[in-house]
């Protein structure tokens, strides 16, 4: 599994980017708003990946950060949205912009990506709301910051072990609070966990 590729962005297309790593370019289907994010050719870039394997082809994926590689996963889960449609929806709203009209129930926002139908709208929201719709409407809004690093890494710990994406979002921000800027993902975890117990 390839977690992410740091390299120099060789090249990109409508619809993704080849970032040369030692000598190896990598192909990766991307959104608008990570291809945006890229920078400009021969840049060095970092991108969190996502790996699509089928009967007849293996695609790699890159996102310019992990909530936006997270919202893809969740995307992709629901029945009727594969890959295009996925990043045609993270092309036109931000992660943070997923999650607020998840929260809300906008089937509307989530309808302006070229290829969603109010239908197929309605079924995201209707699927996604349990699982996201804690993260967007946090308390005082404190939650609904994007989390980054080390605090990525540990909310995607915990929705390993089990954990609601809002759980875990609420769990680490404590944990955070408390630790503050700097804490090691071990720590952040540890707290976290303990924090989801009480």
């Amino acid at each position: 599994m390839i977690a992410h590729l740091r390299g120099r962005l060789a090249a990109t297309g409508i619809d993704h980017a080849v970032i040369d790593v030692n000598g190896v370019g990598y192909l990766v289907g991307a959104s608008a708003r990570t291809l945006a994010a890229l920078g400009a050719v021969d840049d060095l870039v970092t991108v969190h990946t996502e790996m699509l394997v089928a009967e007849d082809s293996i695609r790699l994926m890159g996102f310019a950060s992990a909530a936006e590689r997270d919202w893809f996963r969740l995307l992709t889960g629901v029945q009727g949205v594969g890959a295009k449609v996925a990043l045609a929806i993270l092309s036109v709203l931000s992660p943070e912009e997923v999650q607020t009209a998840i929260a809300r129930a906008d089937s509307a926002m989530i309808a302006r990506a070229n290829g969603v139908g109010p239908k197929l709208a309605q079924r995201i929201v209707n699927e996604l709301k349990d699982k996201a719709g804690g993260i967007a409407l946090g308390a005082g809004g404190a939650a609904a910051a994007p989390v980054a690093g080390a605090s990525a890494d540990a909310v995607s710990a915990l929705m390993n072990l089990g954990f609601k994406p809002a759980e875990a979002n609420t769990a680490v921000n404590a944990a955070n609070d408390e630790l503050g800027a700097g804490a090691t993902l071990d720590a952040l975890v540890r707290l976290a966990l303990r924090k989801a117990a009480r």
